[in-house]
């Protein structure tokens, strides 16, 4: 009889430890507190992750449009390795949930329309980094726990399956119910649309010196797609007049009261003697009420010795609380489209490539110099539809035509490749690492790395994160070593395939 007590009395304390079965798991659960995120919830969060890589500082100090005072070490390229390990583990995580999702509510929009706006901003993201760092994990990326240490892949695999998987999410937008949790386009699903091909179209144009006719390719396709045809249908993200969704230049400047970056003297010298409408934009007047850049790249002591009302901050409407961030834009397409024409790419000739030039110079100055924004969220981030560009907000053109007479602005096919990549450096003003790119691509602007600095050039990429070599290492050693153009180095001199 004890012998049987024993038995009874051990069986209900393992019972006991290892939870009841009886029941179900329910009860223990409190039905207030969501489990997971909705599909909607993490398509915000990821909209929200796009300003932090965009706003960088990094890319707007390599292609010049800022100048630092007093610390300069960012323009001497001191830093050499950059981390993307947030891009991975907070908004491309979020966005493949969604693509995971095996029921999706139709509430939040069809499940197509659901995919093919996470597989837009995927694209983005991944198209961002892989501009930055070469070879990254993609095809094995994001898979969690079957797979913690990815291969990298080559940057033209991951270019031809991101202009895939534009054009097939362009094709997957249906009729059904809108994306909801949508605070780049509330819902305008057509915009969506719009934006995959301009993004495509864009992408297409970098394979211009190391596919081209993979380029050309990709590149009509996009267009005959449907792509941006108006200021009103760019990607412009949102920020709002409060702590939780300002300007992050804002937050430097006005809450940690860090005034460390000022128009650089290479933009002011090249917008000033034209008279250009977007400088008072760009940059503030000085303390004598007038544009004076600081010289880009000097040592600290230096440029500490330049007396702060001797230059121009850079300008108030890029640091308001509010001020947008401009992700893709209709004057980028139409500059594309521009030396499009002017490689053959497009039988429009120098026709064509003029007409494109001369309306993206009208469409950049008009989307600099608005007095209101596009917005699609209010304070309380509800989605509140707004109207883009009212009739009497289209924006400011005053000067243009003067701007565009001028003999360094008007079109001419003989340096049509140079003045439509000068625009485009001009126009991509806050998009530094975008500029970067182009400038990589193109070689112009033409500019001069930071002077007394050992020679050090300017850089090509960004080397990988450092702890990569711990975590990833084997195939972080093997990504070094399969990119010819690295010569077995990660440092900021190697170049990525399309930098040829």
């Amino acid at each position: 009889m004890k012998k049987l007590f024993f038995i009874i009395v051990a069986a209900t304390v393992l019972a006991m430890a290892t939870g009841c079965t009886k029941f179900s798991d329910d009860i223990n659960v409190d039905p207030s507190v969501p489990t997971r995120a909705s599909n909607a919830q993490l398509l915000t969060y990821a909209l929200n992750q796009l300003p932090a890589i965009i706003e960088a500082p990094t890319g707007l100090l390599y292609v010049q449009h800022w100048s630092e005072k007093p610390y300069t070490d960012a323009s001497r390229y001191s830093v050499v390795n950059f981390d993307f390990y947030s891009i991975y583990t907070e908004a491309l995580e979020n966005l493949q949930t969604i693509l995971n999702t095996q029921q999706f509510n139709i509430i939040e929009g069809s499940a197509n329309n659901q995919k093919a706006v996470a597989r837009i901003v995927r694209a983005y993201l991944f198209w961002h980094m892989t501009d930055r760092w070469g070879d990254i994990p993609y095809f094995n990326a994001l898979k969690g726990k079957e797979n913690f240490s990815p291969a990298y892949d080559r940057q033209k695999d991951i270019y031809y399956d991101l202009m895939k998987e534009l054009k097939e999410a362009a094709a997957q937008i249906d009729n059904g119910n809108a994306v909801t949790g949508d605070i780049l386009y509330g819902g305008n699903m057509q915009n969506w649309k719009r934006f995959a091909n301009s993004m495509r179209l864009l992408m297409a144009l970098r394979l211009s010196k190391a596919d081209a006719e993979k380029g050309k390719l990709e590149f009509s396709e996009a267009l005959n797609g449907g792509v941006f045809t108006d200021n009103s249908q760019n990607a412009v993200y949102v920020h709002l007049a409060e702590a939780a969704n300002q300007n992050y230049w804002y937050y430097v400047v006005n809450v940690q009261n860090r005034p460390w970056y000022w128009a650089s003297k290479t933009l002011v010298d090249y917008m000033k003697p034209l008279n250009d409408p977007r400088l008072k934009i760009y940059a503030d007047v000085n303390g004598s009420g007038d544009y004076n850049g600081v010289p880009y790249g000097l040592d600290g002591n230096a440029v500490s010795a330049i007396p702060n009302a001797s230059v121009s901050f850079i300008g108030v409407h890029v640091r308001t609380q509010n001020a947008p961030t401009y992700i893709t834009t209709y004057a980028q397409v139409l500059l594309a489209i521009a030396e499009a024409n002017k490689l053959g790419w497009l039988s429009g000739g120098d026709a064509d490539a003029q007409a494109k030039y001369t309306a993206a110079i009208e469409a950049s100055i008009r989307q600099w110099n608005r007095v209101s924004f596009q917005a699609y969220r209010d304070n309380t981030d509800k989605q509140v539809e707004r109207v883009p560009y009212s009739a009497t907000d289209k924006g400011d053109t005053t000067g243009l035509a003067a701007y565009l007479a001028q003999p360094e602005v008007v079109y001419n096919g003989a340096d049509a490749l140079r003045k439509i990549a000068y625009q485009r450096w001009l126009h991509l003003y806050m998009n530094g690492y975008e500029a970067w790119a182009e400038w990589r691509r193109t070689g112009y602007p033409v500019l001069t790395p930071a002077p007394n600095n050992g020679g050090i050039p300017i850089p090509r990429r960004q080397a990988y994160p450092l702890k990569e070599q711990n975590i990833n290492g084997e195939n972080y050693r093997t990504a070094i070593s399969s990119q010819p153009q690295l010569s077995g180095k990660d440092d900021l001199n190697g170049r990525v395939w399309w930098d040829q």
